[in-house]
């Protein structure tokens, strides 16, 4: 079972082939800035002054004075790769690339690199890398040590922080395929010296806030190199290797957050490092995942930082089924059967016990090409948001092969359906994006977008929106069938505003959703469910759940609505003012199979389809029809499109949907 993720692409740029490459609870910090959960003055002067370092509560990022953070960004590539500059260069200018992240609200950057670099750095061997000076007025004569310097004044001005992540061990543009953070002439000892010149750098540049120790640590156990976790010394026990990095990294610079990445795979129960991996297909000796995804051995070897255990973030990455075809792709899934078989067993478990924060390093991809992977990114989306959980998306750059980006190949204009479906997991309050920084508002001084830290909470103290919103309706239940049912319900109201509805069935959330109704799906027949709904606004302040309303499913799969066997559900999957992006779920609910299939519905007046895919569309009234790929639907099978929207987001009734 090849489990690992593809090599990030092969791209074409400028007339250049390249082939791109993709625990303990707090301890008392030493100093007034960090004296445990206490909010004192000194802390808000520290953190009024400008002062923007992060440390740990529980599972939560804060700054100085306690006050709750939420590190939402982007990854840029190329510093890594051979190139030794950010990719784009060769047509987009630094600055606006740089101005346009944060408008749009990525308030931290993770910047891949290499050992290699920070080496050929720390020897004064830095070069001029090959950036177009035409596009690049600003970068003329500077090395690349002096453009990653520059760039950084420039996320100073405009209010983002910076992430570095050791993406290689040497600067190859596929250099992320090797496993282990040690290769050729970088030896261990020199991977420890690098970070420790960094660390040493930057310790009083408060705009580079953390550093992800080694990007995605992998290998199986039939690999002769390969990364392992283990309360050993061993030199491939990337437990034992992060936490001497950390501590040699935190004897210098105490206040930057570390970033620990899992592996990819962890001996099941019962079973040792030792054990043979003789069958990859059924891995009875092993639990895979993602690389630098599996961080089961954190239950079993948690990561020791002593004193400065308040610096530490586990970071997994995770992907979809376009990077990968992994097992639990082929299979019917949805946002709450991957927290509990992949993602809640593999991460996710770190967060809800409280043990340390989670910053999914890496999550992204391509849309609109596999609904599954659609269906995916919009389910991880949901829990990010849902959890506030810290991300930085892969990946800004569109010449990743196997994900895309947010630019197009222009490196100036936005991918827009991408861009919508990653807004909501981008840090707002009261319609404004939310800057690290406590005094430079996300996208520098004037911004129409963006707030500062200190805006956000009032200068640096807890004065923020603290109010709960009301209650919400009691949900309705109509359109009952054996496999799902519609909810709507009342809005709640709120100080400032209600941003979602977190959708309850029992005590478990299945959906966050902006408005207010929700199609549940994948029920069973002839089976009793409870379902209630709670309010969130833009500080995080939830309400308390509605009343609940308790719906059975009848006895079989046949649509109440009279369409034979076909059942469409729709969702609209996020919102913004003026427009919207939904999905549709079309299932075969008869016996037998069909080859094509029609939904037709009708929206109110300002509401339009903008752009539609894995569908063909007809207007005015809309009609959607199978594109050539997705038509035949066996017994119980189902296909999904999605879509843009123009207009107040508004989920139409009736919807129908025939099968031939």
């Amino acid at each position: 079972m090849f489990l690992k993720r593809a090599s990030k692409c092969l791209a074409v740029a400028v007339g250049l082939t390249l082939a791109l490459p993709g625990a303990a609870g707090a301890a008392e910090k030493t100093g007034a800035e960090k004296t445990g959960t206490a909010v004192n003055v000194q802390q808000q002067a520290a953190a009024a002054a400008g002062t923007d370092w992060l440390h740990v509560e529980g599972n939560q990022i804060v700054d100085a004075a306690g006050n709750p953070v939420w590190l939402t960004g982007v990854n840029w590539f190329g510093f890594n790769a051979t190139e030794r500059v950010f990719h784009g260069l060769w047509s987009a200018n630094i600055t606006q690339v740089t101005k346009s992240m944060a408008d749009r609200g990525i308030n931290i950057v993770r910047v891949p690199i290499s050992t290699q670099l920070l080496l050929e750095w720390k020897a004064g061997q830095a070069t001029a890398p090959n950036v177009n000076t035409y596009a690049n007025p600003e970068l003329e004569g500077k090395n690349s040590l002096q453009i990653f310097e520059y760039w950084m004044s420039l996320c100073e001005t405009y209010g983002i922080k910076v992430m570095l992540d050791v993406h290689s061990a040497e600067a190859d543009n596929s250099g992320h395929i090797h496993p282990v953070w040690y290769k050729g002439t970088v030896t261990p000892e020199l991977y420890y010296q690098a970070w420790e010149w960094a660390a040493t750098r930057w310790k009083n540049n408060d705009t580079l806030v953390a550093f992800d120790l080694k990007n995605e640590p992998h290998g199986t156990p039939n690999d002769p190199t390969r990364a392992k976790w283990d309360n050993s010394t061993d030199v491939d026990n990337w437990k034992h290797t992060a936490e001497t990095a950390a501590r040699r990294i935190l004897a210098i610079h105490p206040e930057v957050l570390i970033l620990v990445e899992g592996q990819e795979v962890y001996p099941r129960e019962g079973k040792t490092w030792s054990s043979p991996n003789t069958n990859p297909d059924l891995s009875p000796n092993y639990y895979y995942n993602w690389w630098g995804g599996n961080l089961r051995g954190v239950k079993d070897h948690p990561i020791n930082l002593g004193a400065n255990q308040d610096q530490l973030v586990y970071s997994p990455h995770d992907y979809g089924p376009l990077v990968f075809n992994q097992p639990w792709f082929d299979k019917p899934f949805d946002k709450t059967t991957l927290t509990d078989d992949v993602w809640r067993p593999n991460w996710f478990y770190i967060h809800e016990n409280g043990t340390a924060p989670l910053l999914i390093g890496e999550w992204g991809g391509r849309l609109g090409q596999d609904a599954r992977q659609d269906k995916w990114m919009t389910a991880l989306r949901d829990l990010i948001v849902e959890h506030k959980l810290h991300q930085t998306f892969w990946v800004l750059n569109p010449n990743s092969g196997d994900t895309g980006g947010l630019l197009l190949d222009d490196w100036k204009t936005w991918d827009e359906q991408k861009y919508a479906l990653l807004k909501p997991a981008l840090w707002q309050h009261s319609s404004k994006f939310v800057s690290l920084d406590h005094e430079v508002p996300l996208g520098g001084s004037g911004s129409t977008t963006g707030i500062s830290l200190g805006q956000r909470y009032n200068g640096g103290g807890n004065g923020g929106d603290t109010t709960a919103p009301s209650a919400p309706g009691q949900p309705a239940a109509t359109g009952v069938s054996g496999t799902g049912v519609t909810l709507t319900w009342a809005a709640a109201t709120d100080n400032v505003g209600v941003t979602s509805y977190d959708v309850l069935r029992g005590s478990t959330v299945i959906a966050t959703v902006s408005g207010t109704s929700y199609a549940v799906t994948g029920l069973t027949p002839s089976t009793a469910y409870t379902f209630s709904v709670r309010a969130r606004d833009a500080a995080g302040n939830v309400s308390s759940a509605s009343p609940a309303r308790s719906v059975t499913t009848t006895a079989d799969n046949t649509d109440p609505g009279g369409n034979g066997g076909c059942e469409a559900v729709y969702k609209t999957t996020t919102s913004w003012s003026g427009g919207f992006q939904a999905e549709v779920t079309v299932r075969n609910t008869g016996a037998s199979a069909g080859t094509r299939w029609t939904v037709n519905w009708t929206y109110p007046s300002g509401t339009t389809v903008a752009s539609l895919w894995n569908g063909v569309l007809t207007t005015p009234a809309v009609t959607v029809r199978n594109a050539d790929h997705n038509g035949a639907l066996a017994a119980g099978a189902s296909a999904t499109f999605g879509f843009v929207g123009s207009g107040p987001a508004a989920t139409p009734a009736p919807i129908t949907c025939t099968l031939s």
